[in-house]
């Protein structure tokens, strides 16, 4: 797999998701172009090497779902679950991204430069996820591990559930999740979310964020918190 030339794909006459997705997981090129994706679900999912993948277009379902180690970029708008079960890697969307995003996630980089649906990083447990725009509810709900950078608001419910998952949020939160609360911006997580924001493209100042995380007291059920369930 030595070869450097980009390898085309038109998925409306080479065989569609099923050929590119047959080709990805035994690569010829480190190199390829999705063109007239028109939509179509599980583009790119399972890739497994150190491929670059540019998707021209709107992705449905499940786009780069299970990616490790792939960057896959998508020049439009992204369905449910882009980059679901996500390992290693790095997955790009330059428009909106719809429910899900991220979800289950253990690692890697998604980066959405417009905004995400509900449920952005739901059970994230690893991966960094940046969102240029806003987040839908539910966001990060029961997220285990990995941060989440939001540019814009987040919807009601941010955080519901939250283990150790990091949330850093630029805009206003319409209602923070069950066992989710705000949280003090050391230095340390200036320079964690600097970080970020420059792996994402982003020159937002730290300073502007707010710092959400789990308060740690629905880990075990008690009859004292009851009431909180």
């Amino acid at each position: 797999m030595d070869s450097l030339d980009t390898v085309t794909f038109d998925l409306a006459d080479t065989g569609g998701v099923r050929a590119l997705n047959a080709e990805l997981h035994r690569p010829t090129s480190k190199s390829y172009a999705v063109a007239n994706p028109a939509g179509a679900h599980a583009i790119a999912a399972g890739i497994d090497a150190d491929l670059a993948v540019e998707v021209h277009g709107h992705a449905g379902y499940y786009c780069a779902g299970m990616n490790d180690g792939g960057t896959v970029t998508v020049h439009g708008n992204a369905g449910t679950g882009v980059a679901e079960n996500m390992m290693s890697g790095t997955v790009r969307v330059t428009g909106d991204a719809s429910q899900s995003a991220g979800a289950t996630a253990h690692g890697g980089l998604l980066v959405i430069e417009g905004s995400a649906s509900m449920r952005c990083g739901i059970s994230m447990k690893g991966v960094d996820i940046v969102v240029g725009g806003s987040v839908g509810s539910m966001s990060a709900f029961m997220a285990q591990a990995g941060r989440m950078v939001v540019c814009g608001d987040a919807g009601d419910g941010l955080g519901d559930s939250i283990y150790e998952a990091r949330l850093y949020v630029r805009g206003c939160v319409g209602a923070l999740g069950a066992d989710c609360v705000e949280k003090e911006m050391r230095d340390e997580h200036r320079a964690e979310l600097a970080e970020l924001l420059a792996d994402a493209g982003l020159d937002h100042d730290p300073a502007e964020f707010r710092r959400y995380g789990s308060a740690r007291s629905l880990y075990h059920f008690t009859s004292e918190h009851s009431g909180t369930y």
